[in-house]
């Protein structure tokens, strides 16, 4: 499809390069995650969050400026908050000699499913960012890429490397968590799919009780990724899929419980406003092979497509307040 279709751009007589050369393409990539280990709301202002559970699935930007284009465009043509961040960065581009383009194409490639709950939209947003900021000279530090998305949708904590606790309505750090050793997660998906931002429009049931439980839960978890306890993180993870039920509930949950159990797994994480439930195994239990072979057995027989994922790593991310978070 030839830009003139795509998203109203058009072409512009030529006007010559840019002065000093031109401006090369940029590449941005991030990962997505399986749903949350933990979402809920804090007993305090502002207190939505959620700790990210980032999974070896990735999205990959494109973005080649053109001088002699009028506007961004955007293949595939429906990633339309890519290309509504792609323009904002553009037209607010520094241009203190005149010649920095004004337009250019945004490629994003991802292997992420949309609307599951797998951070798919935050994963094209982020990479789309970085792409785009590399492209036309801009740094973009996670503090700057927070404030860029805080005006499209509520956006997960995929800019950070590690686990991270995110305000995701409000698009800020709360603290970087850090690492945890690999796990398998052997997933299915109900079906349909869950817009980000009218899910966030929904009122949160959650009483002063949940919110305190969470609270307590987001403590729980954070001693557990200090000291790398899978077997608590999983539990953590089960009872904030659980509490998820009141707002978005999973008709497979009982059973995906019984099937962890089954297999020996560490508990069951979901996408808290997506359509995913999965079963996570420690990846370097010797076993795991074996339990992930048997889960998705069992999966296959209650949803019929199965996806196994492999969470990922980040050993030299060290847990932080958000007081020491990424400079701006």
């Amino acid at each position: 499809m030839k830009p003139t279709q795509e998203a109203g751009a058009r072409r512009c007589p030529p006007r010559g390069e840019p002065a000093g050369g031109t401006i090369g393409s940029g590449v941005g990539t991030a990962f997505g995650t399986f749903g949350e280990l933990l979402q809920g709301v804090l007993p305090e202002k502002d207190g939505d969050f959620l700790v990210t559970l980032p999974v070896a699935r990735w999205t990959r930007a494109t973005f080649r400026p053109d001088p002699h284009m009028s506007g961004v465009v955007v293949r595939p043509a429906h990633k339309r908050k890519a290309l509504q961040l792609a323009r904002a960065i553009v037209e607010q581009a520094p241009r203190p000699t005149g010649v920095m383009p004004t337009g250019g194409v945004l490629t994003v490639n991802s292997v992420i499913p949309e609307g599951k709950g797998l951070a798919s939209s935050s994963a094209d947003l982020v990479a789309t960012a970085r792409a785009v900021g590399q492209a036309l000279g801009i740094a973009m530090p996670a503090a700057r890429i927070e404030r860029l998305l805080a005006g499209i949708e509520p956006t997960d904590g995929v800019l950070y490397p590690g686990i991270v606790a995110f305000h995701h309505r409000s698009v800020r750090l709360r603290a970087v968590l850090g690492s945890l050793p690999a796990m398998t997660v052997v997933g299915i998906d109900e079906g349909g799919a869950v817009d980000t931002v009218d899910f966030n429009r929904i009122p949160k049931p959650f009483t002063t009780a949940d919110r305190h439980e969470y609270a307590r839960l987001l403590d729980r978890l954070t001693g557990a990724i200090r000291s790398r306890d899978l077997a608590e993180v999983g539990r953590v993870a089960t009872r904030s899929a659980l509490m998820n039920q009141s707002l978005r509930h999973k008709r497979s949950l009982e059973r995906m419980r019984e099937i962890s159990r089954e297999v020996g797994g560490l508990g069951v994480a979901v996408g808290h406003s997506g359509t995913t439930l999965g079963v996570l195994l420690d990846a370097a239990d010797p076993a795991c092979p074996h339990r992930a072979t048997a889960a998705a057995r069992a999966c296959r027989e209650l949803a019929g497509g199965v996806s196994v994922y492999r969470t990922l790593s980040f050993p030299n991310t060290h847990s932080r307040e958000p007081s020491l978070a990424l400079p701006a």
